[in-house]
């Protein structure tokens, strides 16, 4: 194990949408010995997920959007499919994921159920993300969501049954990491 971590410089290498930092630390070996190190790690903030899922209907709510990394990495339209998600903001997890719901999928919910909190990228990326579920009804339906449209999201609301959205994870339709982390969820919990 190491012990006695300190940060001795950071340098900002970008600061536009979020932060890219070039760290440079020290810490001490099991052996005794000091070695330094720098890394780049890019601060974009905390987020949630969030898991929209109906019993009777054996349905689940997902969005479809684009998403630039993507596509420069070879998938080919950009599309991906994904749990509803966003940024914290200066808001509390669950506070922010009710937000983001509403303003993604168009549901209201309020009953949300934070389910585990996962680092998805450590190697590089400082963020946390809070995992979380909630039924979903007709009823809770206020808008068409979509995204805000000042932020040009354009996000597509889907409605899907749960073995479909299954099997288009195995058919690697959807390829997004928390999405598949909160189906397999569903489904090792029973849920649907």
């Amino acid at each position: 194990m190491i012990k006695d971590v300190k940060i001795t410089n950071t340098r900002v290498l970008a600061d536009d949408y979020y932060t890219l930092n070039k760290i440079t630390y020290q810490f001490t070996k099991p052996d005794g010995s000091v070695v330094s190190q720098s890394r780049e790690a890019y601060d974009r903030g905390n987020g949630a997920v969030i898991l929209l899922y109906n019993k009777q209907k054996q349905s689940v709510i997902l969005t479809r959007q684009f998403r630039l990394p993507t596509y420069i990495n070879g998938n080919a339209d950009g599309m991906m499919i994904e749990a509803c998600a966003g940024m914290l903001d200066n808001d509390d997890p669950q506070g922010a994921i009710r937000r983001e719901t509403e303003e993604e999928t168009g549901y209201k919910v309020t009953d949300v159920k934070k389910v585990f909190e996962a680092y998805m990228s450590p190697g590089a990326v400082t963020e946390i993300l809070y995992f979380f579920v909630a039924e979903y009804s007709q009823d809770m339906k206020v808008s068409e969501g979509g995204g805000q449209e000042q932020e040009e999201e354009n996000i597509d609301v889907l409605e899907l049954g749960i073995d479909e959205a299954m099997e288009m994870m195995k058919t690697g339709e959807i390829k997004d990491a928390k999405t598949i982390m909160l189906l397999q969820y569903v489904k090792l919990h029973n849920i649907l």
